[in-house]
């Protein structure tokens, strides 16, 4: 079964997607990668997504109700299942995901690095944005997430991996989505994860890129409308999907990646998998 990588960028909205990310369209464009719009659960807030996005399991359910509800979460979830399996699993994300899926509450010392072979995060590499402010996001390059994860799937041998950045989410909240500044981060972003693809496919890895929620005009998300809910899910792999203008459920991306994965979905996951 392929070894897979999922690529987050942080609150990004279907049209920045479809209009400024031209190495991930080109690649739709010449049949390498397919694309697909999937909707956010409610409510569409960052801690919320993650939580729903590795249990599969909807807010009322998992009772992550937003940014600042946190504890480590007692359903099965991507990691444990992939690692229950034998699997080893990778994380270069921000901290949350450590506290979610592995333990709480987040110690920097020793949680901002970890490699923890009987755990459900066999190498977790994470951040914290410590003191981000209107003046400084205090957000890591991305340049150097998509290196450490490539660090952990050469080095390390990871099956399954996830990055999480939270540039463009904070960039939005800050300069709001119709700007000069946000065509410019959605560029960069978009050429630096380019180069970056083309060697995880080489090393066997399907790829997913793809955000946790949208955005609108004025910067925010959390509620209802299609900018805060809408994304776009780009998939490099020899899996097979759904229709084109099929709408995907934010619930069904936990069971498709174990899917893909070949390891079993727990009862819990009751989205279906929308890749074969």
């Amino acid at each position: 079964m392929p070894k897979l990588l999922l690529i987050i960028l942080d609150g990004v909205p279907w049209r920045n997607w479809r209009r400024l990310f031209g190495n991930l369209e080109g690649w739709v464009a010449s049949g390498e990668a397919r694309v697909w719009r999937m909707r956010a659960v409610l409510p569409s807030t960052s801690g919320t997504c993650y939580a729903s996005i590795h249990t599969g399991l909807s807010p009322p359910v998992h009772g992550i109700w937003g940014n600042a509800t946190r504890r480590r979460l007692e359903f099965p979830d991507v990691f444990s299942a992939a690692s229950g399996a034998g699997l080893k699993t990778g994380a270069v994300t921000h901290s949350f995901w450590s506290e979610f899926f592995n333990r709480y509450p987040f110690d920097p010392v020793a949680d901002l690095e970890y490699d923890e072979p009987g755990g459900p995060i066999t190498h977790g590499r994470f951040h914290t944005m410590t003191g981000d402010s209107g003046y400084n996001q205090a957000t890591p390059a991305d340049p150097d997430l998509f290196a450490t994860l490539t660090l952990l799937a050469e080095r390390k041998g990871i099956d399954y991996g996830i990055l999480h950045s939270c540039t463009l989410d904070s960039l939005g909240h800050r300069f709001y989505h119709d700007c000069a500044e946000m065509d410019d981060a959605c560029y960069r972003i978009d050429e630096q994860l380019a180069g970056f693809i083309p060697r995880w496919r080489a090393a066997g890895y399907e790829v997913i890129v793809t955000a946790d929620h949208g955005q609108d005009a004025r910067g925010h998300h959390g509620g209802t409308t299609e900018d805060q809910r809408d994304f776009a899910l780009y998939y490099f792999g020899a899996g097979t999907g759904p229709g084109r203008d099929v709408l995907l459920d934010q619930l069904q991306l936990a069971p498709t990646i174990l899917g893909r994965l070949g390891v079993p979905v727990p009862a819990t996951m009751t989205g279906a998998p929308f890749l074969t």
